[in-house]
């Protein structure tokens, strides 16, 4: 591509996809930066029209507080892919692929299981009809990734248009009457044997509940719906954790047991 002329939005997803495919990390965004999260959504549904996999669910990422009020969301939202989900196993490391020289992190999340299809255009949606939707809630931790080294410090724009900044799920076992439980549950996130976060769902703006009914209604927006069986991961609970190829993390979910994950080479 001409160097002077300016990559449009399908070379720009062309470029994202291309280099998760050869696990080639990137020293910059192949484009300029997107201006809005529309912009920015329409780059991701570009690049996953590429994408040789089915979507199995979504991640849910906040806004930075200063960004929110331009950007108009505290929360964005990106693709699960059927091959990035891996299922933890009692008294078992799960391992997870980085991209190594790019972004790899972990992050404590409650997911949602969905037990039946969300009404198809339908967004706007009270706490009460999002629960109804959720089947189970499963402990488990987003491996957030990308060839991109910078992504998360070039802003939430950036990291809506590279899958999210998702490369996958550890999926843990469900929670027993999350109904009741789910606000209480204490998170804390151990790497190399070091404390780094701590946190419980309510320290997500309104709560885990709060990003479901945000995925339902922007999903709604670009002709999308969740469907019973996906799952979604709805936020970083104890914050976002760097991490580098052979370390290994364990996120404990207090009363619900614990997920050891190291991660690897991809």
């Amino acid at each position: 591509m001409d160097s002077a002329r300016v990559a449009t939005t399908e070379e720009i997803a062309a470029s994202l996809v291309n280099a998760r495919i050869a696990r080639r990390p990137l020293d910059a965004f192949p484009g300029p930066m997107p201006a809005s999260l529309e912009e920015a959504y329409r780059t991701q549904e570009a690049a996953i029209a590429r994408w040789r996999d089915d979507i199995t669910g979504w991640k849910i990422g906040l806004v930075a507080p200063e960004m929110r009020a331009r950007l108009g969301s505290d929360r964005i939202a990106g693709p699960i892919f059927a091959c990035d989900v891996r299922i933890a196993k009692a008294g078992e490391t799960a391992h997870f692929p980085v991209f190594v020289g790019g972004f790899a992190a972990v992050e404590g999340e409650f997911v949602f299981r969905m037990g039946a299809d969300a009404s198809e255009g339908k967004a706007d949606w009270t706490d009460v009809e999002a629960m109804a939707l959720v089947g189970a809630v499963h402990i488990g931790v987003e491996t957030a990734g990308s060839p991109l080294r910078a992504i998360n410090d070039l802003g939430s724009t950036v990291v809506v248009s590279d899958f999210g900044n998702n490369f996958g799920v550890v999926l843990g076992p469900e929670i027993a009457n999350w109904r009741q439980r789910l606000n209480d549950i204490e998170v804390s996130t151990v790497i190399e044997g070091k404390i780094v976060g701590t946190g419980v769902a309510t320290g997500l703006p309104g709560g885990p509940i709060a990003g479901l009914r945000f995925l339902l209604a922007h999903l709604a927006t670009r002709g999308r719906r969740l469907r019973k069986g996906q799952i979604v991961s709805s936020g970083a609970v104890t914050g976002v954790h760097d991490i580098l190829a052979g370390q290994t993390a364990t996120i404990s979910f207090a009363g619900c047991g614990s997920i050891v994950c190291q991660a690897v080479p991809a």
